[in-house]
């Protein structure tokens, strides 16, 4: 096990395992910051310029990588026969409360995270995350699309879940019962929409034709 390791014995890789679970204690005081980097490997028993070798990418590179540390969180609270029982709309809705859960104990880190994602400079590595983030929570909820259901369920997901996070940094009702609800009722919006394209793809003449819109414009019906 890598935690059982003396720490001047772990390679890059598994320093950077061992440290990940100590970043956002430490970026809840200190932020996204070198110093929250030396402060977890001193906890760690690593020297400072060792522990900042871990993250070369510095802030970025360490949100990155404990945002991954959550999809693990996420996989690990949801085996596959808990989520084979459930039907789509409770998977989609167990995958984020399960990442809430992971980032539950970080809520200052989770904010300064975002700050740092936010910044012009790392609004495109945002986004990836974001993506990812939706992706890995779409294949847990066993989603196999390739076709454009693909791009438009993660895009779907990734703005609730966006929508979800910004709640949640601000709700202190007893467990989380007010962003529960606007998760539910983020979904059930959804939801909606997923239900009414399946009607129009249930009906092929209710879809929109340009070729058709263009006959009704030259040939009008009298």
């Amino acid at each position: 096990m890598i935690d059982t390791l003396p720490p001047a014995d772990m390679t890059l890789d598994e320093l950077r395992a061992a440290l990940i679970p100590l970043l956002p204690q430490e970026a809840a005081f200190d932020g996204w910051t070198d110093a929250a980097l030396e402060s977890a490997g001193r906890a760690l028993g690593v020297p400072e310029d060792r522990a900042r070798l871990a993250f070369p990418g510095g802030a970025v590179e360490m949100i990155d990588a404990w945002f991954g540390a959550v999809d693990l969180a996420m996989v690990a609270a949801l085996p596959p026969e808990r989520i084979a029982a459930m039907k789509i709309r409770d998977r989609i809705r167990a995958t984020v409360l399960a990442r809430l859960e992971a980032v539950g104990p970080y809520r200052e880190a989770l904010r300064g995270a975002l700050a740092v994602l936010a910044l012009p400079a790392n609004a495109a590595h945002g986004v990836r995350l974001g993506w990812r983030a939706a992706d890995r929570m779409w294949r847990l909820a066993g989603d196999t699309a390739t076709d454009l259901n693909h791009y438009t369920k993660r895009a779907t997901l990734a703005a609730l879940y966006g929508a979800t996070l910004l709640a949640w940094l601000d709700d202190d009702s007893e467990d989380w019962a007010e962003t529960r609800g606007f998760l539910d009722r983020r979904i059930d919006g959804v939801m909606r929409i997923e239900r009414v394209k399946a009607r129009f793809r249930s009906h092929p003449e209710r879809r929109f034709s340009p070729v058709r819109l263009l006959g009704r414009l030259r040939y009008p019906a009298v």
